[in-house]
This record gives C-alpha cells, structure tokens and sequence, in this order.
C-alpha cells in the first residue's frame, strides 16, 4: 500500500510539473508577437496591475541560457541573497536554516545599515524538474507600512540553450504606505515613467519588477567567470543593465556603487 501511494504522488507530481511547464510555454506562444515588438530591443514583456493596494509587476523574457544551467543557479535561498543584495538599498542579505533569507533595507542608496528596516523572506523551493522550475519568497511584512511581498520565478526551456522566464514581484500597501506613495507620486516619482505605462502606481511596481529581474540576469550572467570574480561581475553587469534604461536612473554612479557593495559584501563575509 505505502509503495502504491508513494509512486501514485510521484506520477501526480510528475503530471503537475508538465502541466505548469506546458502553462508557461504557452504563455510564450500566446506573448510571440509581444517578445518580437518591443522597445526593449530583445525578447522582454512587462506588465503590471495596481488594485486596491495590491499591485504586481510581471516579467517575460527569453534568455540565451540553458536551463540546466538556470535551474540550479536559482534553487537556493543563499543564491537569492546574491541577487536581492544587488539592489542599491539592500544593504545585508544573510540566508539561514535552508529557507529564511533575512534581507536589510534602507530607504535610500547612501542610508547606513543600522538605519534599514529588515525584511525576513521565506524562501520556498517549490517545483523542479528537467523542465520546469518554479521558486518563491514571501515576507509578511515591509518597510513603511508595505505588507504581502511575493517574488515568484518560473522557468522551462524553449531548446537546448535558451531559456523562458517569468518572474512576478507583488506587494499589499497599508494606510501608511498609502500616503508614502502619494507623496512620492506628487514630488519625486511624478515623472517617472514605467514601461508598459506611462507612470502612477503601475509605474513604481514595474520599475521594481524589472530592477530585481536584471539582477537574476545579472546573476546568471555572472556564473561563467570564477568564483573570485563573480561578485564585481554582478555588481558590474546589473549597473550596466539598469543604465540602459532611463526611468531605472540611480542616485549614485557606476563607481560608487560598486564601492559600496563591495564594503557591504566584505562587512558579512565569513571569518
């Protein structure tokens, strides 16, 4: 009977991973005409909604990988902390006990760690296979009233070198994080376009989206250079990808950035 129920789950678990690998292949041919036409000049889709104060921003994009080098550069929570700690504001990403990956945030680039509002992510490995892979990270709460935080990535190969990726950031404004967006949204973010529109609410969660989507590229990127190399290659390819886009503008230059990751970096290292 045990062995029974035991390949009974494997088949449906096996049934479900082809399901959600052939949902996102789907998804890709139902988006060709998007990926082929685009400003983006590659085969990239955004999209957002913005309801209430729930909003999510939404990524599509082919990249020239192989999954079998996509899926286990993903799969882990200490990978996520490379790639979250890539972001101008997470000053510290610790990954601990297998699945919490504690982040550290502060409000601007140049802001102290001991002034940043920590963050815990649950990081769930979810679904992999030898064609699908599906992960996520989830933080009940964040700074300024923010609440509900979701990163969800998917990916399936398309052939034996390229890779389709879909990769979803959402988050809950609360009372106070309603008027921390208004205010930005009158002062600051008022001309601050998205790119599937033109700016407002949308606006702010696809720029997010995108600014954590390049740093996955940036990550994977990075895997073909040496160990040593691979945190100034990030650091360096994710500027480099943010700096093509106007509305991902940052405060500080390519230099100081660098800088100052590689001091936050150095401040957690082991030993």
């Amino acid at each position: 009977m045990r062995l029974l129920l035991a390949l009974f789950l494997a088949a449906l678990t096996g049934a479900t991973q082809a399901q959600d690998a052939g949902a996102l292949r789907a998804r890709h041919a139902a988006l060709q005409q998007q990926l082929a036409n685009n400003t983006f000049g590659r085969p990239l889709h955004v999209e957002s909604s913005a309801s209430g104060g729930a909003h999510k921003g939404e990524i599509y994009a082919v990249i020239e990988q192989p999954f079998s080098v996509v899926a286990p550069a993903l799969a882990r929570a200490a990978h996520w902390c490379e790639i979250l700690a890539l972001q101008v504001n997470v000053k510290r990403c610790n990954a601990s006990n297998g699945n919490m990956v504690r982040t550290f945030i502060t409000r601007k680039a140049r802001d102290p760690v001991d002034s940043a509002y920590r963050v815990d992510f649950r990081f769930e490995p979810g679904t992999a296979s030898r064609d699908y892979l599906r992960v996520a990270l989830g933080a009940p709460s964040g700074p300024v009233g923010t609440r509900d935080y979701r990163i969800v990535l998917e990916a399936a190969p398309l052939d034996s070198r390229r890779t389709f990726m879909h990769m979803s950031y959402a988050y809950t404004l609360g009372t106070m994080a309603r008027f921390a967006i208004d205010a930005y949204l009158a002062g600051a973010g008022r001309d601050k376009p998205g790119f599937s529109v033109d700016g407002g609410e949308r606006g702010v969660v696809e720029r997010s989206a995108m600014r954590y989507y390049l740093a996955v590229e940036a990550h994977l990127d990075s895997l073909g250079v040496p160990p040593a190399q691979r945190l100034e290659a990030r650091l360096r390819r994710w500027y480099a990808a943010i700096a093509r886009y106007p509305q991902l503008r940052e405060a500080v230059s390519a230099e100081e950035y660098v800088e100052m990751k590689r001091k936050e970096a150095a401040a957690v290292a082991p030993g």
